[in-house]
């Protein structure tokens, strides 16, 4: 199948001396807005994976990496915010942006170029001698300790990370209709069971593995339509709920492309890349609104499908996720020919 190549264009001009602007009124950035690193870590992600490397890419790597690190504080934890002139307005958590931070470092550290990688591994070990006890946030940095691991298998910092994940994480539950660990669905939903993968790879339990695959494959079953992914939105989801929802986020398509990359890498179903496949047909417009949700001439992923129509600004959380689906589906391509 034809595949167009990730395009960086859009988050290119999205970018300035300090970072990747989070928001945009269509195809420009909205300043006053500023940046935050739950999506620099993402451009940390994308930029450092990308198997066609190019200056300006490997410039948006160090900037990101730049980024990242100064949002630390001493103890490791991470200030999300920062204003368009370069002053951070929130203080250092370890919420969502510190697990966010250690995904992109830890990624960085393995598939990094020179200075990159090493100034990745540094900081990736600083930020991991904190722990969070949000289970989305653990599963981001138990995605960077993975990515660690696999490069190190003697890393302290990464595999002790990743024990204490395992705990947060939750467990699959009885109910086979609603065996999901929360009871709700709510936003990047497949990165919990990409991290049980993950994790349960580098620790070596089997269970965990299985634990993964089966969540992520019950949360595949739910979120197709027709054909083609109906994703839980912006409100979540529960047990009594039907689809389609809208607001749709583009993160949800993504998080679902990568946790079924890797599940490829574990498991011979025909779910998995028929989940890279769809992933790829949604931004394409085989949604539940059928509607293209890219900008042909910018390059820019749009913000949120609604009933029948897109939200057509093109921020940069968006854009990224357009982007990482983009290179799972590449890789889709290259492994299949």
């Amino acid at each position: 199948m034809a595949m167009p190549r990730p395009n960086f264009c859009h988050i290119i001009a999205m970018t300035d001396r300090f970072g990747t602007f989070e928001h945009a009124d269509h195809a420009s950035p909205r300043r006053e807005h500023g940046y935050c690193v739950d999506d620099v870590a993402r451009v940390l992600v994308v930029t450092t994976r990308e198997r066609q490397l190019s200056g300006s890419i490997h410039r948006l790597a160090q900037g990101a990496l730049e980024f990242v690190a100064d949002s630390q504080g001493v103890s490791g934890n991470c200030r999300n915010r920062r204003s368009a002139d370069g002053r951070w307005t929130s203080e250092g958590s370890v919420e969502d942006c510190w697990g966010r931070s250690l995904w992109g470092l830890g990624t960085a550290a393995a598939n990094g170029h020179g200075r990159v990688a090493v100034d990745a591994l540094s900081r990736f070990e600083h930020g991991a001698q904190l722990r969070s006890a949000w289970p989305r946030t653990m599963a981001f940095a138990a995605l960077g300790a993975t990515a660690v691991a696999q490069i190190d298998p003697d890393n302290a910092r990464a595999t002790d990370l990743l024990h204490h994940a395992v705990g947060v994480l939750g467990d699959a539950q009885s109910d086979p209709s609603w065996p999901w660990p929360e009871p709700r669905l709510a936003y990047a939903n497949a990165v919990l069971p990409d991290a049980m993968m993950a994790a349960g790879s580098v620790l070596r339990r089997p269970a965990l593995i299985q634990q993964g695959l089966t969540l992520l494959g019950w949360l595949l079953a739910r979120e197709t339509r027709d054909g083609h992914l109906s994703v839980t939105p912006v409100g979540g989801s529960g047990p009594g709920d039907v689809g389609p929802g809208f607001d749709q986020q583009p993160i949800e398509i993504a998080t679902m492309a990568d946790a079924c990359a890797r599940a490829m890498t574990l498991d011979d179903s025909p779910d998995w890349p028929e989940g890279i496949r769809m992933a790829a047909a949604w931004f394409d417009g085989d949604n539940d609104g059928a509607v293209e949700m890219w900008d042909p001439t910018s390059g820019g992923g749009f913000d949120g499908l609604e009933a029948g129509a897109a939200n057509e600004n093109q921020g940069a959380e968006s854009t990224l996720a357009l982007i990482s689906t983009r290179q799972q589906a590449s890789r889709l391509v290259t492994l299949s020919a």
